[in-house]
Order: structure tokens, then C-alpha cells, then sequence
């Protein structure tokens, strides 16, 4: 007997239908699973026999043949176990009502017939009702939340096969699982104990990442040790806006593939931090593997992806992050295909001027070579460096400046400022599909960030006595116009323009034997 029950498999972040194919005919006892599929889905023979068997099922004792359709598609995890479980008990006549045809399942097996949660449920159901007519999914209790954050999907969660099986039969019912999720998304406003309210001095290097914030720019940070640099990029979090619900529910979908998401936390609220350590691989900084899977800078989809010590990355990691950088996602390309993942990341970087840390410090002395100067900023290309929107020195705190009794300005009060310059321009790209100002291309720049003769008379002298990059010269002009919006300005004015131009200086000391 042939039964047919509809599962659904995961490439990426996409992903497509599948038909599990349960067919039982009379030989030598034995279960054969093809259609590509990978060592966990093999695996998943004894999985299925044994929760059968313990959930008070009968086990079939003729020949099995399951194949998962499309055939020539690699199939990948162990989220087929209660299809295939479900398609023997069909086939075998175990479940007197056809209503499994009306499903979608999705879940692990284990040994005791119980349901355990898999990665990936997000972005699976919501390809289950994007891309067929099925809005009934079953999944494991554990992934009944996630699940639920999908619109027009009815999630009916359950503990395990038996379950499923009295459900599938008219037994039992299943009321379908719902969630808030307005509640969960204000739980991202939660308060933190980080606030820009700690850093004392510094008001330059604070202007100039609220200035990054408010327009997703990149940045980086050239200091001696001990000035604040590390504190400062934790604090930015805390001025960024807030996810919109579409941003959480792009983010959560990262996290689910990636087997990150908490089970008391279906739903990331708060734009993702992520601080690699510099011995971090090519592959685990962009995604990949034998199974690909998400990488930093998808992790950091939508959040800030910070380097520190950027010069102890290795070369081919920060070099592979060059085209990301530009195109907001990242390709991999395996035999079986190509997966793609996005990674509109906010990049913030910081390093020392020198080895040792103190070059251009005016109470230590630097005792490094110029070779050794030279060869440390070799470790950056140029064309990452210049990638980076806004550089800025962050210079030695003085104790004077730790004894100020004065109130610093809280991240609060700076991410309001933040929050405005966004809806401005929010308001400038609606229907285009581009969330800042960072993110503009040539149509954009040329419509957006038009500037006056005078004006024009400054980029041209900063653009030749900065040997400054065509890049250069447009993201200069990108900045300017966040630092337009921040100030309330229609129209980019000379003093934006200047400010801008500063955030530039930096290009050519970190030019190999400029400093």
C-alpha cells in the first residue's frame, strides 16, 4: 500500500516541498529511505521503528521503500522523522482516516515516540504557506511558539507520535497554538545595563557612532589601549532603533537555521550583537561547511557585527567580508548548488595605531618600528579600509575627564535623536526597499544628496588632498546627508559636508608608511 505525506525541506533560508513517498510491499523486512538523503535522515530508520514500536504501534514486517521527493534535491536533518513515521502507520493501515493528506508535518522522533524540536521551523512554515495550499502544519510541542509567528499558518503542536497518531484518526483534537506577538516585540525594549551614560570624555568619538547609528553607516576606531573603544561599540546597541516586526521575523529566521534560538525566546526582539574572536575561520566569519549554515555576519543580520583588534584577523577572513560589505548578503557555492543568507550587517571595527599600541600617544612612547608600523597596517587591504564609512581616532582618556561630575547623555536620550533621523528616511525610501542612508545607491546619492557650489568647491579639495576613492567620495556624501538628518536639514549644507570630510581624514594614515 502507498501512502503520501507532505513534509517540507529547508536550502538556506528557502526552501521547497516535500512528498514523503511511504510504500510497503512483501519480502525480506527492512526500511530503504533514497531521494538523497543525508546521514541523519538515513539515521532516521532506527528512530522511526523504535518510537513506532513504543507508542504502542504496530511495526510493519515487510519491505519499506520511503523516497522523498524531488529526488534529485539533497535532504538534510532529522525533521522527516514524523512524516515517515506517520506515512508507515498510513500505509499499513494503522490510521483509519485519510486525514493526513490535509497536514503538513514537521519534527524528530525520539526512541519513546515522544516529539522533539528541530532548527529551522520559522523559515520552513513560512514556506509551507508561501509555497503550497496547506495552512494545517503539526509540529513538536518545543517548536509550537516559533512556529506560531507565522500568519495564515495553523500550528497544532504535539507531544509525540501517539498523539499525532489519535489526532490524525478522530480520536482526539488539537486546539491550534497562538501567541502575542505585539508582547514579544516590546520585550525588546527591555533596559540594559550598558548605557552611553558610563563613558565619560570621549564626545567626538560618541558624536561620530550616533552619526553611524542613525545612518547604518560602518566605522572604525583607531586608538591606544584602554581608551574606551570596546565599551563604546557595546553601548551602540543600545542607541540603534528598535527591529521593526518584519526585521525581528527576518533575523528569528537566521537564528532558527542556525539552532540558536532559546526555547523560552521564539522570537529575537533585540538587533543582533556578535563579537567573533579573531581566530574565527573564513567559513565561520561568512557561513559554510559540509552543511552550510549561517555565518557572523548573517548572525549579525540587521545588528552590528563588531571586529575588535582588526588587524589579528586573518587576511582571507577580513577579505572575504569586502563584497557583503557592499551587497548586504552572501553566496555560497557548494556541488549540489548555491545558498544565499543576508547579511545587512552594521560593521564597527577598532584597532590600535601600532603593535604596541601607543603610537601618537603623548604621554607613552610608541616603541615600535616603521617596518613594524608598516607591516601592521599591511593586515588590512585598502579596499576594506575603504569600505568603512566613518573613521575616527579615539584618543587617551585624561583622569580629569574620568572625575567629570557632569551628566552624560544616556543612550536613551541619544537613540531618540537616532530614531528621527530613521523615520526621515524611512519616509525618503519608502517602496525602494532601502532601510538607511548606508544602503543608497548612484540614483540615490544623485537624487538625495545634492549639494551647492560651495559646497561642491570643499569635496573637491578634500577629494584631491585626501587622494580620496570614488567610495570615498560617495560615502562621504552618504554621511553628510545622515548628518543632514540628524540636524532636521532638507538640504546637505557645508557644515555637514565638513563633518563628513572628518570622518575621512583617517584614509590616508592607514595607508602603509603614512602616519
Amino acid at each position: 500500500m502507498l501512502a503520501v505525506v507532505k513534509s517540507f525541506a529547508l536550502k538556506g533560508l528557502d526552501g521547497y516541498p516535500v512528498d514523503v513517498e511511504v510504500d510497503i510491499t512483501t519480502g525480506l523486512p527492512g526500511l530503504e529511505i533514497v531521494g538523497l538523503p543525508d546521514t541523519a535522515v538515513k539515521e532516521s530508520r532506527e528512530r522511526v521503528r523504535a518510537a513506532i514500536r513504543n507508542s504502542g504501534m504496530e511495526y510493519p514486517l515487510g519491505r519499506i521503500t520511503v523516497n522523498l521527493a524531488p529526488a534529485d534535491t539533497k535532504k538534510e536533518g532529522a525533521v522527516f522523522d514524523l512524516p515517515i513515521a506517520v506515512g508507515i502507520l498510513a500505509a499499513s493501515g494503522q490510521l483509519v482516516n485519510n486525514n493526513y493528506g490535509k497536514h503538513v508535518f514537521l519534527g524528530e522522533l525520539s526512541l519513546d515516540g515522544s516529539a522533539r524540536g528541530v532548527t529551522g521551523i520559522l523559515p520552513s512554515v513560512m514556506g509551507v504557506v508561501e509555497k503550497t495550499c496547506f495552512r494545517e502544519i503539526i509540529v513538536p510541542v518545543d517548536n509550537a511558539d516559533e512556529a506560531a509567528l507565522v500568519t495564515g499558518a495553523r500550528i497544532l503542536p504535539v507531544t509525540g507520535l501517539a498523539q499525532a497518531a489519535a489526532f490524525l484518526d478522530g480520536r482526539i483534537s488539537i486546539n491550534a497554538h497562538e501567541i502575542n506577538i505585539k508582547e514579544m516585540m516590546k520585550s525588546g525594549c527591555a533596559a540594559c545595563s550598558e548605557d552611553m551614560a558610563d563613558v565619560n570624555g570621549q564626545y567626538r568619538v560618541k558624536r561620530a557612532l550616533e552619526v553611524a547609528a542613525a545612518g547604518g553607516h560602518n566605522i572604525l576606531m583607531t586608538g591606544p589601549p584602554g581608551s574606551g573603544k570596546t565599551m563604546m561599540a557595546r553601548r551602540l546597541r543600545q542607541i540603534v532603533p528598535q527591529m521593526t516586526l518584519q526585521e525581528a521575523l527576518e533575523v528569528t529566521k537566521v537564528y532558527s537555521v542556525a539552532g540558536l534560538l532559546k526555547g523560552n525566546q521564539p522570537l529575537l526582539t533585540g538587533r543582533p550583537f556578535r563579537s567573533p574572536h579573531h581566530n574565527v575561520s573564513r567559513s565561520g566569519m561568512i557561513g559554510g561547511g559540509n552543511s552550510p549554515r549561517p555565518g557572523e555576519i548573517s548572525l549579525a543580520h540587521f545588528g552590528i557585527l563588531y571586529l575588535d583588534e582588526l588587524p589579528e584577523f586573518a587576511r582571507d577572513t577580513l577579505e572575504s567580508l569586502r563584497q557583503p560589505m557592499e551587497d548586504g548578503k552572501v553566496c555560497i557555492s557548494r556541488v549540489h548548488g548555491s545558498i544565499e543568507y543576508p547579511a545587512q550587517m552594521m560593521v564597527v571595527a577598532s584597532m590600535n595605531p601600532c603593535p604596541c599600541g601607543y603610537l601618537g600617544d603623548t604621554s607613552t612612547q610608541c616603541i615600535c618600528t616603521p617596518i613594524q608600523v608598516s607591516r601592521y597596517k599591511h593586515r588590512i587591504s585598502g579596499p576594506l579600509i575603504d569600505r568603512m564609512d566613518i573613521h575616527i581616532e579615539v584618543p587617551r582618556i585624561h583622569y580629569r575627564e574620568l572625575q567629570e561630575t557632569n551628566k552624560n547623555e544616556t543612550s536613551a536620550q541619544i537613540r531618540l535623536r537616532v530614531e528621527r533621523a530613521r523615520q526621515l528616511q524611512q519616509k525618503r525610501f519608502t517602496r525602494t526597499g532601502i532601510q538607511s542612508n548606508s544602503q543608497m545607491g548612484g540614483q540615490e546619492i544623485r537624487k538625495y544628496c545634492q549639494i551647492d557650489d560651495k559646497t561642491a568647491e570643499l569635496m573637491k579639495s578634500a577629494f584631491e588632498n585626501l587622494q580620496l576613492s570614488a567610495r570615498a567620495y560617495k560615502k562621504i556624501l552618504k554621511v553628510a546627508r545622515t548628518i543632514a538628518d540628524l540636524d532636521k536639514s532638507e538640504k546637505i549644507r557645508e557644515k555637514h559636508i565638513a563633518e563628513a570630510i572628518q570622518y575621512r581624514s583617517g584614509d590616508r594614515r592607514h595607508q602603509p608608511g603614512l602616519c
